[in-house]
């Protein structure tokens, strides 16, 4: 992914955040020509997944391949997490013969 590139007052709302241990301060920034980047440290794989996994789900993208999810649920009226492909395949995955 490529650095988002800030301000100064991005970048002191960055450093206030992180005061605040808010999850929204982590990321790759750019201020000026200099890569900053903000992570947790000996974050484990799981804790980078549920991450990336998060805001994929927060910008309406399928989870496992980053594609603009389009599809609602009918049931609950939301977007689905995955894209008609991944979710056919996972769907054919779980349905077991009989």
């Amino acid at each position: 992914m490529d650095p988002k590139k800030i301000n100064v007052k991005g970048l002191e709302k960055v450093f206030e955040e992180l005061k605040r241990g808010e999850q929204a301060s982590l990321g790759n920034f750019l201020y000026k020509g200099i890569r900053i980047q903000i992570s947790k440290y000996k974050s484990s794989s799981a804790e980078r997944y549920m991450k990336l996994y998060r805001n994929r789900r927060e910008k309406g993208l399928c989870i496992r391949c980053g594609v603009k999810v389009t599809d609602k649920n009918p049931k609950t009226g939301k977007l689905y997490r995955l894209c008609p492909i991944h979710r056919e395949t996972t769907d054919r995955k779980q349905k077991r013969p009989e």
